[in-house]
């Protein structure tokens, strides 16, 4: 499998109410050589995390050692900007599993879910309620069901459905990439085959 399976992820989660987080704020250009999906979590928002001399912001929020868990929530229009695919690598390396915000830029969204992230689009509403919620308790958790499409503030019972291609829903339930994919239709693909030779 590329990644592991995604079904029900309950966990607390990181806020970061900020709007147009861009790919280059993500991972920055300069850190982009490398082409295995390794390491690219150490330089997760590398600017706004660490001051020139490597040494933590203590303002930014993943420095913040009141907030962890595997759900990063994000502002409006997460992921815009360029298409690189080192954007949702880094996200993924650093151990989150899903992204929450109410826009995503489209490639970012294909892009992290080919890696196994899951990206939760939620009404404008909704996201200004999981601030809220986290704000109030920073040991807030969030349920995030795949299967049931669904996702709800444990603390409040506040439930919002979101949506999903089909075709990516079946992949992450399985950890399956696009090879995965064709990998696991290889007999049927076969099958087919040899009938279309008679």
């Amino acid at each position: 499998m590329a990644y592991d399976r995604f079904t029900v992820l309950t966990s607390t989660a990181v806020p970061m109410p900020i709007e147009n987080v861009d790919t280059d704020q993500i991972i920055p250009a300069r850190f982009l050589k490398a082409t295995e999906r390794k390491g690219f979590g150490d330089n997760l928002f590398r600017d706004w995390r660490y001051n020139s001399d490597d040494s933590p912001k203590k303002d930014f929020v993943l420095n913040n050692p009141i907030y962890s868990g595997k759900i990063l929530v994000g502002g409006k229009n997460f992921g815009s900007g360029s298409s690189r695919e080192h954007a949702a690598w880094a996200i993924y390396d650093y151990g989150f599993r899903a992204v929450v915000s109410s826009f995503f830029a489209d490639i970012f969204k294909n892009n992290s879910i080919n890696v196994g992230i899951l990206p939760v689009q939620v009404s404008e509403e909704f996201l200004i309620r999981i601030f809220e919620a986290i704000e109030k308790d920073p040991r807030t958790e969030l349920k995030i069901d795949l299967q049931e499409q669904a996702i709800t503030i444990l603390a409040t019972g506040e439930k919002e459905s979101f949506e999903i291609n089909g075709y990516k829903k079946h992949n992450l339930l399985n950890g399956f990439d696009d090879i995965d994919y064709l990998q696991a239709m290889k007999n049927d693909i076969q099958t087919f085959a040899e009938k279309s030779l008679y």
